[in-house]
């Protein structure tokens, strides 16, 4: 792990997706963070010492979703597949696709392994799953404060987590979407999925794939009111989400899932679609989600 210092800094963007401002103060506490994501070999040694079952390893309970059928109720879970030419950018439902089976060890479905991913990032983790590994390591997710000071490396106000440069000098920087997503990956950065930590340089706090690869959870909830409304002065702070306003008010009462704030971007982030590998972009993740794109890392506070 790397040990990070006190501060102050400021948090979101003003220039890209709505979500991401105001920029805004936040401070966060000493901590330690974990110098990569947890990968596919650390994961395999906590289910080996606890017996633990992810979510996408168990049958969902038909009462717990309405109009689910008995026989639809499989354990599975969201797979990412390149549709066969161009599709509307807006049309999640042509590249995602549930595959029974799919888990954190076979990430693409039945017929996948990670036998040779060890050192990859897990993913196919919900939520809970995150959790039940940081607690298991006597750690805690980050929130996202503490993510995004980490993912800045002390670089106050850049765009990337290296510079202002997406490849500076032509040099990649980050796992991600190389081409026109979500149908043509040119794989310039060498890697069609998830790539083995330390692939990519590090950060300037020594901390690797905090940009690209795969998306990791943080503890805060959803919500697109970031700041502090009561605040009379100064300039905007940072505020965190509840529960309630991170439900989904597009989804049907009965299906409105929280939703936990996911940060770096993934190796599915393209220019033409979704420029998320910046340490101030985030997303709306529903706990019960967990998809071969999304994995964590875990910190430990002072």
């Amino acid at each position: 792990m790397v040990r990070l210092c006190r501060g102050r800094f400021l948090m979101g963007s003003d220039r890209h997706y709505p979500e991401e401002a105001p920029r805004r103060v936040a401070e966060v506490d000493d901590f330690l963070i974990d110098e990569h994501p947890v990968t596919n070999a650390q994961f395999a040694h906590f289910v080996a010492e606890t017996g633990y079952r992810t979510f996408a390893e168990t049958p969902p309970d038909p009462d717990a979703y309405p109009g689910l059928s008995v026989a639809d109720a499989q354990a599975g879970s969201a797979v990412f597949v390149s549709p066969p030419g161009p599709v509307p950018p807006g049309q999640p439902a042509a590249w995602w696709r549930f595959i029974a089976g799919a888990c954190w060890r076979h990430p693409e479905g039945p017929d996948s392994t990670i036998e040779d991913r060890a050192t990859h990032p897990v993913v196919q983790i919900a939520y809970e799953d995150a959790q039940a590994y940081a607690h298991w390591a006597g750690k805690a997710l980050p929130t996202e404060a503490e993510w995004e000071y980490a993912a800045r490396g002390g670089l106050e106000g850049a765009e990337y987590a290296w510079g202002d440069e997406l490849a500076p000098g032509g040099h990649f920087m980050a796992n991600y979407w190389q081409g026109r997503f979500p149908w043509e990956n040119t794989l310039e950065d060498g890697f069609a999925r998830t790539s083995p930590i330390g692939a990519f340089p590090a950060n300037p706090y020594g901390l690797h794939d905090m940009i690209g690869n795969v998306w990791e959870w943080t503890t805060d909830w959803f919500t697109t009111r970031t700041t502090d409304e009561r605040a009379c002065c100064g300039p905007p702070r940072t505020r965190p989400g509840t529960r309630e306003e991170s439900l989904d008010p597009s989804m049907p009462p009965a299906l409105r899932t929280p939703r936990k704030v996911v940060k770096g971007g993934s190796h599915l982030c393209a220019p033409n679609y979704c420029r998320r590998y910046r340490p101030a972009a985030r997303y709306p993740q529903a706990t019960d989600s967990p998809t071969s794109h999304i994995g964590f890392r875990c910190i430990k506070r002072l």
